[in-house]
């Protein structure tokens, strides 16, 4: 064996030496580490097994079912916050079969005007610099509950009963009607029909017209 031919020979046994030691450091380190990683993905699958991820898939189809141009002016909004009582079997046999539930409704409600409601004549001028706009009525564009901030504070429910499934639907619908009711009675209509008035002489003042009339329409609910 020549010089050159023992140094190939000892240059390629160091080399499987030190692949054979790295396998075997690599095999006890998975092997170390292979317990708490069985463990980890053993949790994981039982936290997906108790508490799935919904998987949702929207149709690939939409129908449009209505086009319309909009020319709403909103001028006020109210947010409202109520509280709502909704209760079934509440009599004799309640600490049985009875449920009740208290709903924390949180709702907005916005109101204005509708300028596409303004009709021909509806808005005559002067060559003086004067103009007469009849402003149509206030009224409700919008009212819903913020489902995010409605939350049930307290349900209560029999010891034979698991309680009605269809009670707190019923409840948000109620606090939605509420919510209207109660923005109606403070006057949001005579707010958003004011607003409007200010609104549109400024528009009419900055468009040149000297003097601004606007006549105000009777806000009907």
């Amino acid at each position: 064996m020549t010089k050159n031919q023992g140094l190939v020979l000892v240059i390629g046994l160091l080399a499987i030496f030190g692949l054979v030691g790295w396998e075997i450091v690599r095999a006890v380190r998975d092997v170390t580490e292979a317990p708490a990683a069985t463990s980890k993905g053993l949790a994981t699958q039982v936290q997906e097994l108790l508490h799935p991820t919904p998987t949702i898939y929207p149709s690939s189809q939409a129908v449009i079912v209505q086009i319309r141009s909009l020319a709403r002016l909103e001028t006020a909004q109210y947010t409202v916050e109520k509280v709502i009582t909704a209760e079934t079997g509440q009599g004799v046999l309640a600490p049985l079969f009875g449920d009740r539930l208290l709903l924390v409704a949180h709702g907005e409600v916005t109101a204005g005007v509708d300028l596409g409601k303004l009709a021909d004549g509806d808005i005559t001028t002067t060559p003086d610099g004067k103009v007469t706009i009849v402003l149509p009525a206030a009224e409700i564009f919008s009212s819903a509950l913020d489902n995010q901030k409605s939350y049930v504070y307290d349900r209560q429910t029999g010891l034979l009963t698991h309680g009605d499934v269809n009670l707190e639907s019923e409840a948000r619908q109620v606090a939605e009607q509420e919510i209207n009711k109660v923005a109606l009675e403070d006057g949001i209509l005579t707010m958003a029909q004011s607003n409007a008035s200010t609104f549109v002489e400024r528009l009419m003042r900055s468009l040149g017209f000297t003097q601004v009339v606007i006549v105000q329409a009777t806000p009907v609910p």
